[in-house]
């Protein structure tokens, strides 16, 4: 996943750099209007969809800077004409960035570092590591949480890593709006963490790894010691609409997309793009 950090070496880096933004989009585009790249004779950051479009754009912004400009405006048609076929129009803006331009670029990738959505797995075994590992490279903040000192070890994941004695404490104060994947090495803590992330009642996502007889005895307990707590927001068996597979790193690919999809749906109307700097970047 590319950071700020990854962004400020980028700019540090020698050599100009120019700012390749799509100011307007008409009709179908790979990107909406304000998502943004960064470009230097040798090297890219960020993606504004890819394509033909993406290296129209990147061979500019080189031209730009070969050529000591400063700006350059395009109005590029997705059509036949360069290759492709969303259908669509969009206006980019080149730019030469001053140290401002750079200042204001990092701040931007910063505030949206720290809004992303936090991801709690609740269990660090085979499938919790696997889960660890893939959104690392995901726009979220990861919080690999387990018991077992040991088990956290195995995990090379650039994620969070929290040994915690009594996790349902990790899961009461996740901020509003955290993704919650409960897969412990028992079940009966997993129906305690699961029932203290649906006692929350503001969670994006909460799955609990099992089967249909897991959920239907989670159901019965919940009955029985959660005072009509409703375990219809649940999810389980986790995955379930994906791969029969069980190897943990196939599980842990289809329950991050079921994750991501839950995540994007409950920020789709505030944010369509999950933030105008993207985090994917080609070098």
């Amino acid at each position: 996943m590319y950071s700020a950090q990854s962004l400020q070496q980028f700019l540090t880096g020698p050599g100009p750099v120019a700012s390749v933004r799509l100011t307007k989009v008409r009709g179908s585009s790979p990107r909406t209007a304000g998502t943004e790249m960064y470009v230097r004779a040798d090297g890219l950051w960020g993606t504004i969809g890819g394509g033909q479009l993406e290296h129209l754009a990147i061979e500019a912004a080189r031209a730009l800077l070969a050529n000591g400009d400063l700006s350059q405006h395009l109005d590029v048609p997705l059509g036949p004409e360069i290759g492709q076929c969303c259908g669509g129009r969009v206006e980019i803006a080149l730019a030469r960035m001053s140290a401002t331009d750079k200042d204001i670029a990092l701040e931007a990738v910063q505030m949206e570092e720290a809004g992303q959505p936090a991801v709690y797995v609740l269990g660090a075994g085979h499938v919790g590591r696997a889960l660890a590992d893939l959104f690392q490279h995901l726009p979220v903040r990861c919080v690999l949480v387990d018991q077992r000192e040991d088990e956290l070890a195995l995990s090379h994941a650039n994620v969070e890593k929290r040994l915690s004695v009594v996790p349902e404490f990790d899961v009461m104060n996740a901020s509003k709006g955290s993704a919650f994947i409960v897969l412990t090495h028992d079940h009966g803590l997993d129906f305690l963490l699961t029932s203290a992330a649906l006692e929350r009642g503001d969670a994006s996502y909460i799955g609990m790894i099992g089967s249909a007889t897991k959920r239907a005895k989670f159901a019965s307990w919940t009955r029985k010691n959660c005072d009509g707590l409703s375990v219809a927001p649940l999810i389980c068996p986790i995955g379930a609409g994906g791969s029969r597979d069980k190897r943990p790193a196939v599980i842990a690919a289809v329950v991050a997309a079921e994750v991501i999809t839950a995540l994007t749906s409950e920020t789709a109307a505030h944010s369509p793009d999950w933030g105008a700097v993207s985090h994917i970047a080609a070098q």
